[in-house]
């Protein structure tokens, strides 16, 4: 349990110093008040996020009870859905009608395809060719008491009778959400779920085991409710590490995996099949492109299709921007032109080449300058381990000739520890072998899973990692770095 109210007190924390150990920078007393501060409105998104089956049973009591026929139907039926439902409904007169609909808007019925102001006669009784049947929400109105205290004295200013009558309402499978139409198909007693991630057209799910039998279904009911999806696809297996793309299945729609995405106000084109791309990340891309001053250089080890480095080059920094994947590589460069911008210089190797390669040639040269240099590594399965490529990446004479202007890391990694600001320090101490104590700040990017989360940990690269001279302390047993060149001067 107290784990549990951990991870709900860490979505609430933007930022987290590493200024002494522990590294969390209250004390235990502290932590205590930041949790219980915390704890009503984190609780309230964790709700909203989570919420339960039963939950969503009543907020549609009364209306609508699924006919048994269409329990565990594998092929969609639309027609099956269709139900005649009686609802509550008030005769309101025409020259008061939109003032009543508006001081009722908490209480009116609101369907899908539904009007919820009818000009037909009530079949249990008349109103009157001067007067509206307005609609009501059966879940919120049963009697002429269920009318809240401002509803009421509304009704009675603009003279309505709190009379209720009863409207039959024929529900078709155009009128119900996603959630209740799923709901009425799979067994009884299972995890219903309608969420996905939109990336264009295209909507992604993750399916769960007992929902695979369904999964064309789904598929469709996603797209029918959800305008402008064309496309939807679930995942099958797990995200490769060395792409960091994953297998899917068309379950509705086209098989046209290009998705054209807009993001920060900035334009993607990628074959989203093929490359990785996460449309919950955005404000964390936000974040990082907000702390770059025009002229700044950004090198970004593992850049996938730009959403770094794009906004980047449009703030008017210069970018080194890497991806392994060969499709990643390919639609970086096009999402540059695409947003024309020219600042983008682009390879496609491996991250550890990269950085001991065309990161070392350069940065000697960068490092002379004013301008801040940023260090992006986004890969939180594996970026961790790849911070040991910094060690003795320059040579001691660099570091005599050359003015340190020391480069900023922003490290991403995934933990599951109790303590996931410790952890992420920790590794990341463990791979450059150094401190990190009062040098560093770790950012909880998002929950991932409820055991799972994604952290940044920036920090200013230390000069004894970075220069040669320090080998002496280092494991003998380690490979030495190749010989570089002097400092010279940029011309890139």
């Amino acid at each position: 349990m107290a784990a549990f109210w951990r991870r709900l007190s860490l979505l609430g924390k933007k930022h987290q110093s590493c200024i002494s150990s522990p590294i969390i920078c209250h004390t235990e007393n502290s932590n205590k008040i930041v949790r219980n501060t915390l704890h009503l409105s984190t609780l309230v998104s964790f709700h909203r996020f989570m919420m339960t089956d039963q939950s969503k049973k009543l907020t549609d009591l009364g209306l609508y009870s699924p006919p048994p026929a269409v329990r565990g139907m594998t092929d969609l039926d639309k027609a099956a859905f269709t139900q005649a439902v009686n609802v509550p409904a008030i005769c309101v007169p025409t020259n008061v009608l939109n003032k009543v609909v508006k001081s009722l808007k908490k209480v009116v019925l609101q369907r899908p395809g539904i009007k919820r102001v009818l000009e037909e006669n009530n079949k249990e009784g008349s109103c009157k060719c001067e007067h509206r049947l307005v609609l009501l929400d059966p879940s919120s109105i049963t009697s002429t008491d269920s009318f809240g205290s401002e509803e009421a004295a509304a009704l009675k200013a603009f003279g309505v009778p709190q009379e209720i009558q009863r409207y039959e309402l024929k529900l078709t499978y155009e009128n119900l959400k996603s959630d209740e139409i799923l709901r009425a198909v799979l067994p009884e007693g299972q995890d219903v779920t309608s969420g996905f991630s939109r990336v264009g057209h295209i909507a992604h799910m993750n399916l769960r085991d007992h929902q695979i039998p369904f999964r064309k279904l789904i598929g469709q009911v996603i797209m029918d409710k959800n305008p402008g999806i064309t496309c939807v696809v679930n995942k099958t297996n797990t995200i490769d590490s060395t792409y960091r793309n994953f297998q899917m299945e068309v379950l509705a729609g086209e098989d046209n995996m290009v998705a054209k995405v807009r993001e920060n106000g900035i334009f993607y084109e990628f074959d989203f099949s093929r490359v990785y791309w996460n449309p919950r990340l955005s404000t964390e891309h936000e974040r990082i492109v907000s702390l770059l001053q025009r002229g700044d250089i950004v090198i970004d080890v593992f850049a996938g299709v730009g959403p770094f480095a794009v906004p980047a080059a449009r703030r008017g920094c210069y970018i080194f921007a890497n991806d392994l994947n060969p499709e990643s590589f390919r639609w970086l460069q096009h999402n540059g032109k695409l947003n024309k911008v020219d600042k983008i210089t682009s390879f496609n190797m491996d991250g550890r080449d990269f950085i001991r390669g065309p990161v070392k040639e350069r940065l000697p040269a960068l490092m002379r300058g004013s301008q801040k240099i940023h260090v992006v590594m986004n890969l939180p399965a594996l970026a961790l381990e790849f911070l040991d490529a910094f060690i003795d990446l320059l040579e001691p004479d660099q570091s005599l000739s050359c003015q340190v202007n020391l480069p900023q890391v922003h490290c991403y990694g995934f933990s599951k520890e109790d303590d996931p600001q410790r952890d992420i320090v920790e590794r990341a101490e463990a791979r450059l072998k150094t401190s990190l104590q009062g040098q560093c700040s770790v950012h909880m990017v998002r929950n991932v899973s409820p055991n799972k989360e994604m952290m940044c940990v920036s920090f200013t690269l230390p000069k004894e990692v970075l220069y040669r001279q320090h080998t002496q302390d280092r494991d003998s047993s380690e490979e030495p770095c190749p010989k570089k060149q002097k400092c010279e001067e940029q011309t890139d």
